[in-house]
């Protein structure tokens, strides 16, 4: 049953209702079973989950066997103790508090989830939120209304317990949570570990482009890993892999971190990290941190949208032009230059729209800005990226083209790069972690400085691979196997 779900249940009879299988056995024979050495996701679906129980005992022995199980022994235990710790709901979802409002206030209102899935549309989103953080496969909501409403009870629900329709509700949520269930066996043909790869088709400047990503495919059947590529909607079928490697541009609130932490959370080996994505995708961040570490860069100032600023100073400190950044953007979007204090009151303005926050930074003139690229503490290769033509940045969003222009690039070995840049830039990424980094740097004459830290660099076939050409894969699908390999 390598990479198919094993579904434990106290009686065999409990899947009566649904197509016969061969992945069901009952929890008295899981646990007589010799270790176990296939990969196998495990569904735990025993009635009772409380402490030292046979189901607890389910998930247990399948967290020391390796194998993925829902819901993991930590989940069992943040239900078993929810009691403690009862939760306000956020006002900030629309859909929650409209399904809400309708009800009755006198009364508890159940609400069924089965793997993020429930049968209230309104509820659709509350009910990913919720199994990400208690991933389980049956679990009752239970709200209450004392002043406002929360969440009164949260609990792990049984099989045989639920009707005729909520039965086939579950089959069906189980059914695109993980169609490997009813797939038939593939080829003999097997690899040891399944990578998910995170793209979207349609970004206008995705990180790697389709060249790129079928030389990672290619590149990762070599290392015995099956590389697939995944969607955004493809996040019921995270838990079919091993291991993530996120492809397009990350952000906090957006679903690639809501896949790198579902990733993370069911001991998936990702690239990204959640934390790496939280940490560089936030320009204050980066600045509190490197400074910190007196790592060096552009001298840079915080901008508070409700403190009176005074912008005829901030232009005497770093002198014009003053760059002004967004803490989140990306590909140099959000990221603005002003010449004189009117126009920098006004740029800030338009600015102040989008975040509260604004980094206001000295503006260190180059002709290109260098990007290392450091994988596991170690740098792996070394571009050179030229401004836009006639351009201040990179990246000239201004174009007239529907795509923004970019300068030109040199690549090169990393050993010809000056020993203080990739010094530099290792000393900042360490900070972070031991994942796959691009870190932007430029040289003045006081030596080199950092520009940002990128949690998920450009790697385009053509550009960062011109100098290594396959091997750059082969690198860091080699690193995912040996990641696996550890864990």
């Amino acid at each position: 049953m390598q990479n198919a779900a094993l579904i434990i249940l106290d009686d065999i009879t409990d899947w009566q209702p649904y197509y016969p299988s061969q992945a069901t056995v009952t929890a008295s024979e899981y646990l007589l079973q010799s270790t176990s050495k296939t990969r196998t996701q495990i569904l735990n679906l025993c009635g009772d989950l409380s402490y030292l129980s046979t189901g607890y005992y389910v998930s247990l022995l399948a967290e020391a066997r390796g194998q993925r199980v829902l819901p993991s022994v930590t989940t069992i235990n943040d239900l078993a103790n929810f009691s403690h710790y009862q939760l306000l709901l956020a006002n900030t979802d629309k859909h929650l508090n409209k399904f809400l409002a309708t009800a009755d206030k006198s009364l508890p209102v159940r609400v069924l989830i089965c793997f993020g899935q429930t049968e209230e549309p309104l509820l659709n989103n509350f009910a990913r939120q919720m199994f990400d953080r208690y991933p389980c496969p049956i679990m009752w909501v239970e709200f209450s209304y004392q002043g406002r409403w929360f969440i009164n009870q949260l609990v792990a629900g049984a099989l045989p317990d639920l009707s005729d329709t909520q039965q086939t509700f579950f089959g069906d949520a189980l059914d695109s949570f993980s169609k490997r269930v009813w797939r038939k066996a593939r080829a003999p043909k097997e690899y040891r570990y399944d990578l998910a790869i995170l793209h979207d088709p349609e970004e206008p400047i995705p990180t790697s482009d389709k060249k790129a990503l079928q030389k990672f495919i290619k590149a990762a059947k070599e290392a015995d890993i099956d590389a697939e590529l995944i969607t955004a909607d493809d996040y019921n079928r995270l838990l079919e892999f091993d291991a993530l490697f996120i492809r397009e541009t990350t952000r906090i609130n957006h679903y690639t971190y809501h896949f790198a932490k579902k990733a993370e959370a069911n001991g998936m080996v990702v690239i990204d990290a959640p934390h790496s994505i939280l940490q560089c995708a936030n320009k204050v961040f980066l600045k509190e941190l490197l400074d910190k570490h007196g790592i060096p860069t552009p001298r840079t100032e915080l901008l508070l949208s409700q403190q009176d600023i005074d912008y005829g100073k901030i232009g005497q400190r770093l002198g014009y032009p003053v760059v002004l950044k967004i803490p989140d953007g990306s590909f140099s979007i959000g990221v603005e230059k002003a010449e004189s204090e009117e126009e920098l009151q006004r740029v800030a303005a338009e600015l102040f729209k989008k975040s509260t926050i604004l980094l206001a930074q000295e503006f260190v003139k180059t002709e290109f800005d260098w990007r290392i690229g450091i994988l596991n503490n170690r740098p792996i290769y070394a571009c050179k990226y030229f401004m836009a033509r006639n351009h201040w940045q990179i990246y000239n969003h201004a174009s007239t083209t529907s795509r923004a222009k970019s300068g030109g690039f040199e690549t090169v070995g990393v050993h010809q790069v000056p020993k203080d840049v990739v010094k530099t830039a290792l000393q900042a990424t360490r900070l972070i972690g031991d994942g796959l980094y691009g870190v932007d740097m430029k040289v003045t004459a006081k030596g080199p400085v950092i520009i940002e830290i990128n949690d998920n660099p450009s790697i385009d076939s053509g550009v960062e691979d011109l100098l290594l050409g396959d091997e750059l894969y082969h690198i860091i699908m080699r690193d995912f196997a040996r990641r696996l390999d550890e864990k």
